[in-house]
């Protein structure tokens, strides 16, 4: 298992900024960015780009950028049940990233960050027969988002940046060596924000 660089180095550079009181930037321009803004996958650096409206249009068609950016999409769809047990990942709290190559990574928070484990491509494509929106998850850029502790039931497809801010709340919330009282509530209303949309 390792900790996952690009998002290290995201939730890191978020926190810097809103500790020095920073505005976020576009970071191909350096506009302005709203709260909620568009995000690129830099797939040489393996990581997440904060990018303004006007910029991300430049990368809405799949040859933009040579390759090298793709735009996060925006959807989010709610599954019923998937069994994710057939996986192999012995956690309730994950994300699950199919990769440009083939490969599938799981991604269960921690305090540290995230933790990452390869997972059996084959298994994968047996769920995805299973579940068959699984097998339109767009590699890097969308995961599938699994919440099962405390009994909650929660399966969605969602962009890649929204795993990356769910990690960010249990960072922020999490104390000593269990959690404490307030991550699992945090993490309980973050999935209580998600909203469907296409």
């Amino acid at each position: 298992m390792t900790t996952g660089g690009a998002l290290a180095r995201l939730i890191r550079s978020t926190a810097a900024r809103a500790a020095a009181g920073d505005a976020e930037v576009c970071e191909l321009c350096a506009a302005p960015v709203a709260e909620e803004h568009p995000h690129l996958h830099d797939a040489e650096e393996e990581r997440v780009r904060c990018v303004c409206g006007p910029c991300s249009v430049l990368f809405d068609r799949g040859g933009a950028g040579e390759g090298r950016y793709r735009l996060v999409p925006r959807r989010r769809v709610r599954l019923p049940a998937v069994g994710t047990d057939v996986l192999g990942v012995p956690v309730g709290l994950v994300f699950f990233v199919p990769r440009a190559d083939g490969t599938v990574t799981a991604e269960g928070p921690s305090p540290a960050g995230a933790m990452r484990w390869e997972v059996d491509a084959a298994a994968w494509r047996r769920l995805a027969e299973t579940c068959p929106p699984l097998a339109g998850v767009e590699p890097e850029v969308e995961a599938l988002l699994v919440n099962t502790v405390h009994g909650a039931d929660h399966h969605w497809i969602v962009p890649v940046d929204d795993c990356y801010r769910m990690v960010a709340v249990i960072r922020r919330h999490w104390r000593g060596l269990s959690g404490g009282g307030a991550v699992w509530p945090a993490v309980e209303q973050f999935f209580a924000g998600l909203t469907e949309r296409s």
